[in-house]
């Protein structure tokens, strides 16, 4: 119970701010932080099944929340027809996927989307007898699977990990664990916009998110490390300069998530990319950090807590 308290601990922190900053700053100017903030509270009930419920329930909402995210991708790109049985194959991949995950197949589903579904998917391609913008649509379908079912099924996998290396002894300890991803990659969302606003100067890539800058980068990292060296403890076996290094580390990952979907809907001319959030753009918009933070934070607890 405590571990949902902290994690609604930090979203009501985050809230304050947010609210502190835009008596100071105004509504227009604090709407992106906003939109962040209510984000992470829709993502959180969303997950309110995954808190109350037993691992495999949780890593259900996640696997529904993977297909959502892939049909959204699928949604803005320029697809072509023949594109369309191979993009039914990405599909089948989630709950293909899930099996593996409820069954703690790690052999299975580590190698299922890099290794089996890229092999597949060129093939089913091929079959249509298409040529033309052949690696457009290759690329496109690799791009999304990896993005929207490999590397979020890595958070879902964080529920079943603890139980996969010590047994039904462990069973629960994986929700800490995910909260911990969350409250990291969410945490960092907010801190990077903050002191980017407050300090920012210099831009790293002006061309692909003009509102980056190194001063929001450099805080959001410094920030992530010692909210993890506080709560980490609390909701993991982690804790120290572990801690820390993985706070760092989890910043630094959901910065370039971020700057990654973006650079993906300039290329394809679009604000958001979807409406699932209505208001605050789609569910990639504010899961696009954690699709580089959640394959980071598995591996880690896998290698160094979990092996």
């Amino acid at each position: 119970m405590k571990v949902i308290f902290g994690a609604v601990l930090v979203l009501a922190l985050a809230t304050g701010l947010t609210l502190v900053l835009q008596k100071r700053r105004g509504k227009a100017k604090t709407a992106e932080l906003t939109a962040r903030i209510l984000g992470w509270w829709i993502i959180f009930g969303f997950l309110t099944p995954v808190l109350f419920g037993p691992p495999v329930v949780g890593v259900i909402v996640l696997a529904l929340i993977a297909f959502l995210a892939l049909r959204e991708y699928a949604s803005i790109m320029p697809l072509r027809p023949a594109d369309r049985w191979a993009l039914a194959l990405a599909y089948l991949a989630v709950p293909v996927q899930t099996f593996f995950i409820v069954t703690m197949e790690y052999g299975f589903f580590i190698i299922l989307v890099p290794v089996y579904l890229f092999m597949i998917l060129p093939v089913a391609l091929v079959l249509m007898g298409e040529t033309q913008r052949f690696i457009v649509s290759l690329g496109t379908l690799h791009w999304g699977v990896m993005m929207a079912v490999y590397a979020l099924g890595h958070a879902a996998f964080l529920l079943m990990l603890p139980e996969m290396h010590n047994g039904p002894a462990a069973v629960g300890e994986g929700l800490g664990l995910l909260l911990l991803l969350f409250i990291i990659t969410g945490g960092n969302d907010v801190a990077q916009y903050c002191w980017g606003k407050l300090l920012g100067k210099r831009k790293i890539v002006p061309q692909v998110s003009p509102n980056k800058t190194w001063e929001g980068f450099v805080g959001g990292v410094v920030t992530s490390a010692l909210v993890a060296v506080l709560i980490a403890p609390i909701l993991s076996p982690i804790e120290g300069w572990m801690a820390a290094a993985l706070g760092a580390g989890l910043a630094a990952a959901g910065f370039l998530g971020d700057v990654t979907v973006s650079a993906v809907k300039r290329d394809l001319g679009v604000k958001d990319t979807g409406t699932a959030l209505p208001g605050h753009g789609g569910l990639l918009d504010r899961l696009d950090s954690t699709v580089f933070t959640a394959p980071l934070m598995f591996h880690v607890c896998r290698y160094f807590f979990y092996s």
